[in-house]
């Protein structure tokens, strides 16, 4: 038996002896780690509940005011339960509840500031419902919203795992940490990514495949501002790339497609990638140019 072959052989008989062990040493790490996580599904059940009531509303034909306050108290229960299995503790999980609720008016009004700029900055879109209904920028937007509210209230585990469903199901990644002013206008939307301590001042618009990430990603400097700062009426276009918490784009510039940004940007500048397009006439050439992709 070579060398190989012993090492395989011994590891298979340690697996076989060591299986029993292994068991009981994953159930104590599980029972240990996660007593204060709540349920996934559940927490991800509760934004889209919570994103239909205020956006998507069941038919509220024979309904009085008084049924919506009973579907609100329900969701209040609903995330007093989340918020305990994280806290563990009544009283203060029905005070973050409270809080929470208290400042759903507040976001509900951002967030139709946001809908709003939406209908009127993007030609193809026809009405205010179709963007509730059919714009993954506004259900990300909305999601970040929300859970930037329990960032702030400092909240642990939940914003994360709502943002990342909204993630999951746009494309649009956004720490709930990041500070983002309003109206906020997301188009197209897929692989935007905005990092944990980005700035986003008043009336910015991204398009899809912006970074907005850090430069050192040191554990160290978890508490420094390691992502940007976009100042007001800035329009950062596709592809491209800012990076670093030292950098500042001034207000009202435009950040063309592809760039890659490392410093900051003055006031109404406009940074573009400069690239050249070659064109060849094709029919010269002895044999026929097929590419595959």
């Amino acid at each position: 038996m070579n060398h190989n072959s012993l090492l395989n052989f011994t590891f298979s008989n340690q697996s076989i002896m060591s299986h029993q062990a292994f068991i009981e040493q994953l159930f104590l790490h599980n029972s240990k780690a996660f007593t204060a996580f709540p349920d996934k599904e559940s927490a991800e059940r509760f934004i889209d509940q919570l994103f239909d009531f205020l956006f998507l509303p069941k038919s509220v034909k024979n309904k009085q005011p008084a049924d919506l306050e009973k579907e609100f108290e329900s969701l209040k229960s609903h995330f007093s339960r989340l918020v305990y299995d994280v806290l563990c503790d009544k009283e203060k999980a029905q005070n973050v509840t409270d809080t929470f609720f208290e400042a759903i008016p507040g976001i509900y009004h951002k967030l139709v500031k946001d809908a709003e700029a939406i209908l009127q900055f993007d030609p193809a879109a026809e009405s205010l419902e179709e963007v509730l209904v059919a714009y993954p920028g506004f259900y990300a937007t909305a999601v970040y919203r929300l859970s930037h509210q329990m960032h702030i209230q400092g909240v642990k585990i939940i914003p994360r795992i709502f943002t990342e469903c909204a993630h999951s199901k746009t494309g649009i990644d956004i720490h709930p940490g990041a500070v983002i002013g309003e109206p906020f206008f997301i188009d197209h939307g897929t692989g935007i990514v905005i990092g944990e301590t980005a700035e986003i001042g008043n009336n910015v618009k991204i398009y899809q495949g912006v970074t907005l990430g850090a430069l050192n990603v040191s554990k160290g400097k978890a508490n420094a501002k390691r992502h940007p700062t976009i100042d007001d009426n800035v329009i950062i276009y596709s592809g491209a790339t800012i990076l670093g918490g030292d950098t500042v784009i001034g207000h009202d510039s435009v950040i063309g497609g592809n760039v890659w940004l490392t410093y900051s940007v003055l006031p109404n500048s406009i940074i573009y990638h400069k690239s050249e397009v070659a064109i060849k006439d094709k029919y010269p050439a002895t044999e026929a140019l097929n590419f595959v992709i």
